[in-house]
């Protein structure tokens, strides 16, 4: 995809599948496509919006995920 706004996030379990849903719900909202890849640490999640990355990242920090930017 030309426009793609990644994060990495580490986290597993419960925590992990949290976050995927959220990141499917936001995705949903915006009628955007969203996907998520192993990363060397973490969970790379994708969006093809930048407004949806921000807020997928503000979730994760509310929900004291760790995540960063790339």
């Amino acid at each position: 995809m030309p426009n793609e706004y990644c994060l990495i996030v580490r986290a597993a379990g419960k925590r992990l599948d949290l976050a995927r849903g959220e990141a499917s719900r936001i995705a949903k909202g915006s009628k955007l496509t969203w996907w998520t890849e192993r990363a060397e640490v973490g969970v790379r999640f994708c969006f093809e919006d930048k407004d949806a990355k921000n807020a997928f990242a503000a979730y994760c920090d509310d929900l004291g995920i760790s995540s960063k930017d790339i």
